[in-house]
């Protein structure tokens, strides 16, 4: 999770979090050598009173003017549009659950199994134990094993939401009446945090989402202890 005056993304937690920060590092490092390129043009031409004609009418110039914009475009497309087709894949997952938004509270429920279900709702302040995180900590975590593929149903009953966990790279609208897909994978255990990104109403700030991420076996012990 997030941690005071972090100026950066937060560590990635799965392989399509990993593949965002790479972009993210990328596509900057292009705009910070842009933006110092155009800098050095601006001082050079503030401070020199010297003109070269040859430069000011030359089609050269031109030309690397308008092709070197369409190559950094196409290195920005590319690499972006192979992390969204990586988003949309599914690759038979091992577990399916499906979330439902509710002003202003979380529904999960493992499809797979035959009553297994819960909500989730914040935990007001007044009853915090100590060391727990005020507005991110749940009543009922979603417990998910590690290392396997999931696929997450999100969905609301009244107005729109959106489910999301920045670690793992998740941000999918919960619409009424539709049902949206995502995948998640997270390649270690522990607690992952987000929160409800869609202004939903007046308690919109306290709807929380908790990832806990167990290793298979100690997910097969939840699983059963809650039926």
């Amino acid at each position: 999770m997030a941690y005071p005056f972090q100026l950066g993304l937060q560590d990635a937690a799965s392989p399509v979090m990993e593949e965002l920060l790479q972009f993210h590092d990328h596509a900057l490092m292009i705009v910070f050598l842009i933006s110092s390129l155009v800098l050095y043009i601006i001082t050079l031409m503030l401070t020199t009173k010297l003109t070269h004609t040859n430069t000011m009418d030359a089609q050269e110039v031109e030309t690397i003017w308008t092709v070197l914009p369409a190559v950094i475009l196409i290195m920005i497309a590319l690499p972006s549009l192979r992390i969204l087709y990586m988003m949309d894949e599914i690759n038979n997952p091992s577990l399916t659950v499906k979330t439902m938004g509710h002003q202003w509270y979380w529904s999960y429920e493992y499809t797979d199994y035959e009553d297994l279900n819960f909500d989730s709702y914040m935990i007001p302040t007044s009853d915090l134990k100590p060391g727990e995180l005020r507005l991110l900590e749940v009543d009922n975590r979603m417990v998910l094993p590690m290392q396997l593929t999931i696929r997450m149903l999100v969905s609301s009953e009244d107005v729109l939401h959106s489910w999301a966990v920045p670690s793992l790279g998740l941000k999918t609208d919960a619409i009424p009446g539709r049902l949206n897909q995502t995948t998640l994978m997270s390649t270690r255990p522990g607690l992952f945090y987000g929160q409800c990104s869609e202004i939903c109403g007046s308690n919109h700030s306290f709807m929380p989402i908790v990832l806990e991420l167990v290793p298979l076996e100690n997910f097969e012990k939840w699983s059963v202890s809650m039926l």
